[in-house]
């Protein structure tokens, strides 16, 4: 059985389409074609009164009060309140407003700028044009959903009514359109590269699957950008970027999402130390400008409001050091898996599928149980193991680490870069090592790229590159718990 509330908005549902046929037969166009808006609602309370005004907008408040009908009515740059009455608009005029209009409806209005008694500036409607009906009713609360499911489901009504989240996506849009131009000021280039890809390559993640029937063969989507903008690097290109569509068939969680926005670049004759300069300064330089500040408020992993200073420069640990100090193991002493695995139990530390872990992905599971949630301040993380760097440079001074780091805010990952391996020897010696490692289990383990060898070997000079997160630095700096909270329309289960 239906509960009252649905039945409710069945009925009104039907109260509506019902107007819409009425209207049809007045000759009243319930669904318009265009409308010359002239001003942005926001405008309106910066204009004369007595002005001119020309605007259009969804009803969001209706409000009948006799010869007089107030609305709310709101665009994407403000709300508005306008004014209807009998005596100004006529009877006939006033009557089809009482019958017809309803909330959620697009009204395009001509009128005045008008003062009420209590100071609220207004528009006095002289014409008025239905634009569009609305056939369902928005929901009851017009100042928020609460909800959370029904925000990530139906992210429209969300929109509608949360002004808040609204300008989470302006915040996001504009830290795209910063970012850009931090890169076109640096000289860099923007460049595009496939999603469908023969090989998954450039992290360690398990892919999804699909089938390219022209082709007749599997195909899978990206996990990241990267093998193609190496071979652009190989082919000439110096500075370059990528904001990337990626997807990882792996478990969602409040900080991992399965398909998501990254942006990676790539300098030639950069090392990971420069790349750490660049990156500090640019990301200092984009918060200042949308937050005004570089001491700014985000949300910890209980959900409580912490200030963290972003200004420069930002901490530098090691990844060996820091594993030690928070667990007393020292990942060196430990080249064997099952000697690290056992001293892992021995400590009683919990870490998922913790078996069928190579000592790469081992290592990297025993940082995130031990360390990264401790990790509040901007924090450069440094010479993380051979193991889980297939795609890294090697240090010089210790062969065992590589020349990389994560920069790591709030128990995020926001970064992470390399000086880029650029040994086609020593690449393909890791790959294999990484098939090895998926023969005996981990679905994480990189697949081989036989074809990005080949390109190796016709030379690539020095290079750093580097991914970020978009979701991630966005959802920081707007105080989101999720990155569902700044994807517009996150991927869901069929709602049954």
């Amino acid at each position: 059985m239906q509960n009252n509330k649905e039945t409710n908005l069945n009925n009104e549902r039907r109260n509506r389409i019902e107007i819409i046929k009425l209207m049809r037969e007045k000759k009243i166009i319930p669904f318009g074609s265009k409308y010359n808006k002239e001003t942005a609602l926001d405008q309106i309370k910066k204009m004369a009164v007595g002005a001119r005004v020309k605007s259009a907008g969804r009803v969001v408040l209706l409000r009948d009060m006799g010869k007089i009908t107030f609305a709310h009515l709101q665009d994407f740059y403000g709300r508005v309140q306008i004014i209807f009455k009998e005596d100004v608009i006529g009877k006939v005029e006033y009557k089809t407003i009482l019958n017809f209009l309803n909330m959620g409806d697009f009204l395009g209005v001509e009128g005045e700028v008008f003062v009420t008694k209590k100071g609220e500036i207004s528009i006095m409607v002289k014409k008025y044009e239905f634009l569009s009906k609305a056939m369902r009713p928005l929901p009851e609360k017009w100042h928020g959903i609460k909800d959370t499911e029904l925000k990530y489901r139906k992210r429209y009504l969300d929109l509608i009514m949360n002004e808040e989240t609204k300008k989470r996506f302006i915040i996001r849009s504009r830290f795209l359109w910063e970012l850009r131009n931090h890169y076109h000021d640096n000289g860099f280039i923007e460049v595009e590269t496939p999603i469908l890809c023969n090989t998954p390559s450039g992290a360690l993640a398990k892919p999804f699957k699909s089938h390219h029937n022209a082709y007749g063969n599997d195909v899978y989507l990206r996990i990241a950008p990267e093998i193609y903008l190496k071979e652009a690097i190989i082919g000439g290109f110096e500075k370059i970027y990528e904001v990337a569509r990626s997807f990882r068939n792996e478990g969602v969680d409040p900080s991992h999402l399965q398909d998501f926005t990254m942006v990676e670049h790539y300098c030639a004759y950069w090392d990971y130390k420069m790349n750490m300069r660049f990156t500090e300064q640019m990301l200092a330089e984009i918060i200042k400008k949308i937050k005004g500040e570089l001491k700014i408020e985000i949300l910890n992993r209980k959900g409580e409001l912490v200030k963290v200073d972003l200004s420069l420069p930002w901490k530098t640990v090691s990844f060996k050091n820091l594993i030690l100090q928070d667990c007393g193991i020292d990942i060196d002493e430990f080249p064997d898996v099952k000697e690290l695995k056992n001293i892992i139990k021995e400590k009683k530390i919990s870490i998922d599928k913790i078996e069928s872990l190579g000592r790469g992905n081992l290592i990297d599971a025993l940082y995130k149980a031990v360390s990264r949630e401790k990790i509040i301040e901007p924090t450069f993380l440094i010479h993380h193991p051979i193991d889980i760097s297939p795609l890294a440079r090697r240090n010089d001074d210790n062969p065992m680490v590589t020349d990389r780091f994560q920069l790591i805010i709030n128990g995020w990952e926001i970064v992470n870069a390399y000086s880029e391996l650029i040994d086609p020897v020593d690449q393909k010696e890791r790959f294999e090592k990484q098939m090895d490692m998926r023969k005996h289990g981990d679905e994480e383990a990189m697949l081989k790229d036989d074809e990005f060898v080949e390109a190796m070997e016709y030379g690539i000079p020095p290079v750093s590159g580097w991914g970020m997160g978009i979701d991630r630095i966005v959802a920081l700096l707007t105080q989101q718990p999720n990155l569902r909270d700044v994807v517009m329309f996150p991927l869901l289960k069929p709602d049954k």
